[in-house]
């Protein structure tokens, strides 16, 4: 689904050649840095960097890999990246098996004031509260949120920020599909919306990489209307790739007022049942 060669290849098509110092050529056909730039400006042999962007060469050391991040503009969050795909072949990490502790399902239905969802590296959602359904308008734990997004146009309004959101949602299945490679489940996902969205298919072979652990997220709710929350995404320990995620209001603000209405939605206005589901 992901490998170094096709990494290396979009990572410097989007280098400005000025920011490290080439000047303007009006004869310039590639976009961003020529291989042998790159080559040069992070002192490797032009033959080994061709062997890298075609998957030839062997296991590129620690210093190789820092010097390309460096030319390359790298964060960290892609520096990371960067070094899974380049270990892919020593060492491929086995997919987990996404199944929540009962305990852990306690700790969910004490949060009552926010949505929270557990969400696996795929991005399904394992088991989410009361108000979580109530948000979604829809059983949380038979949901992903990359299918909601890219697939389901009716359910597109209540992202505020759509693009955004997608620009997320592609940043983080891109980071997973370079440490599960060998993960059936998420190569079908991402064949399935590769297939139904254009969008989509854009967004992935930009092969950008994006780690959000929190920030702010709106939703338009079809019920009580604007509500802009803060998500603040949890790890839970000894449950490889499985988050708890929170949504909750600022304090007094309108979006809090949003969610306590929404939680004294009876079953006739639409009260979603939420359950877990505790298999991948």
């Amino acid at each position: 689904m992901d490998d170094l060669a096709s990494y290396l290849r979009t990572r410097r098509s989007r280098v400005d050649p000025a920011s490290v110092g080439i000047p303007a050529d009006r004869r310039r056909r590639v976009e961003g840095l020529r291989r042998e730039e790159v080559a040069h400006l992070s002192g490797v042999s032009v033959d080994y960097y061709v062997r890298l962007e075609q998957g030839r060469a062997t296991q590129p050391s620690e210093q190789v890999l820092d010097a390309l991040a460096r030319v390359l503009s790298l964060d960290e969050t892609e520096l990371g990246h960067l070094y899974r795909l380049a270990r892919q072949r020593r060492r491929r990490a086995k997919a987990p098996v996404g199944r929540v502790r009962p305990e852990v399902l306690r700790v969910l239905d004490l949060i009552v004031d926010a949505p929270a969802l557990i969400m696996d590296h795929r991005l399904d959602v394992l088991a989410g509260n009361r108000l979580a359904g109530l948000l979604f308008g829809r059983p949380p734990s038979k949901m992903n949120t990359a299918r909601h997004l890219f697939l389901d146009e009716a359910e597109r309004g209540l992202y505020a920020e759509w693009e955004q959101c997608t620009l997320d949602v592609v940043g983080h299945l891109r980071l997973a599909a370079g440490k599960y490679p060998d993960d059936p489940g998420l190569a079908s996902l991402i064949g399935e919306l590769a297939m139904g969205s254009e969008r989509f298919r854009r967004l992935w072979a930009r092969a950008d990489v994006r780690a959000r652990t929190h920030g702010r997220k709106v939703y338009r709710h079809p019920l009580v209307g604007l509500l802009e929350l803060h998500q603040e995404n949890f790890a839970l320990p000894d449950e490889s790739s499985l988050e708890l995620l929170v949504l909750s209001p600022a304090p007094g603000s309108p979006a809090e007022d949003g969610l306590r209405l929404l939680a004294g939605l009876s079953a006739d206005t639409g009260e979603a049942h939420v359950g877990p589901l505790c298999q991948s």
